[in-house]
């Protein structure tokens, strides 16, 4: 089996050296390591050719974000399976053996999720991801300490986009025109949007907790202060909460059922209630650029 490892870095602080030694240190090594350049700065990919004269490495002119840098890397790999994974991430070195084994107990497998712990190793980041009762993006355990209550494998609604493994043959038959993931989210919701086409189109996802790995939660783009911290949004800055906010409308325009919509219609607008009602009391002057930002996104569809 074929397998690529896709990193996205912004080349903040350490984490692309200590994540690609985690890789290099795998029991089952990856064929193809690529690293989707986003910190604009010369030195970092200069660095890193110097470093690591195998990694295949691909300096965007612009800031690509997530979802864009992965449609790069995605296109230029050639893994029948493919590991797409954020910077602040490290795995253990069994990670990718023990991750392929979910996808040999079914064809239809078509993504796999580890268990993902902070980056102290007691506190869980994510066991799977899921669509909650409010419609938004749910990594289940987040910030529960690891007590092994979910140790057991099992199928799951999607994987967290910090350490995803797909099976291209999934990501190809769900392409869109821009892409695998839509691009215009920029980041967050894409893997849950990817997610729930699969489901969709009839594709699973699995979890299996023996694949472990640890993430600095909001590593790349989250101040020092709010670093692997609760309510992560508040550390957001304006345009990234703003994404945040769009990103999930899109998501449910895109997947939801009439029907389900419905019956999930309290909740949803119980969630955007607190949603809008912390922009007006907290950060006002968010309010105005959130609804240029979801409608000029809209008029663009």
């Amino acid at each position: 089996m074929k397998i690529s490892v896709i990193i996205v870095s912004a080349g903040v602080k350490n984490y692309i050296h200590t994540c690609l030694t985690s890789i290099f240190l795998q029991t089952y090594l990856p064929d193809e390591v690529i690293v989707i350049d986003n910190s604009l700065q010369p030195k970092f990919s200069q660095e890193i050719n110097a470093l690591y004269p195998s990694v295949k490495l691909y300096s965007a002119n612009e800031n690509l974000f997530y979802a864009a840098a992965l449609n790069k890397g995605i296109a230029l790999s050639q893994g029948e399976f493919v590991l797409c994974q954020n910077d602040d991430l490290v795995l253990d070195k069994a990670f990718i053996q023990e991750a392929l084994q979910g996808f040999q107990l079914d064809q239809r497998i078509g993504s796999v999720s580890g268990k993902l712990l902070r980056s102290g190793g007691t506190i869980l980041d994510s066991t799977g991801l899921f669509l909650s009762l409010w419609r938004s993006a749910k990594e289940r355990g987040y910030g529960r300490p690891d007590r092994g209550q979910f140790d057991q494998p099992g199928f799951i609604f999607g994987v967290s986009g910090a350490a995803a493994f797909y099976r291209r043959k999934m990501l190809e038959a769900l392409r869109l025109p821009e892409g695998y993931f839509d691009s215009s989210f920029r980041m967050f919701y894409e893997d849950l949007d990817l997610a729930w086409r699969a489901q969709r189109s009839g594709w699973r996802a699995y979890y299996v907790p023996t694949a472990l790995a640890y993430h600095t939660r909001g590593g790349s783009f989250r101040p020092d202060s709010g670093i692997d911290k609760p309510l992560g949004r508040k550390y957001l800055n304006d345009q990234l909460h703003c994404d945040l906010i769009k990103n999930r409308y899109r998501t449910l325009l895109r997947n939801e059922t009439w029907l389900d919509f419905l019956l999930h219609l309290i909740p949803i607008l119980i969630y955007d209630l607190c949603a809008w009602v912390y922009i007006i009391l907290f950060r006002p002057r968010m309010f105005k650029l959130c609804f240029k930002h979801i409608f000029r996104q809209s008029g663009t569809e």
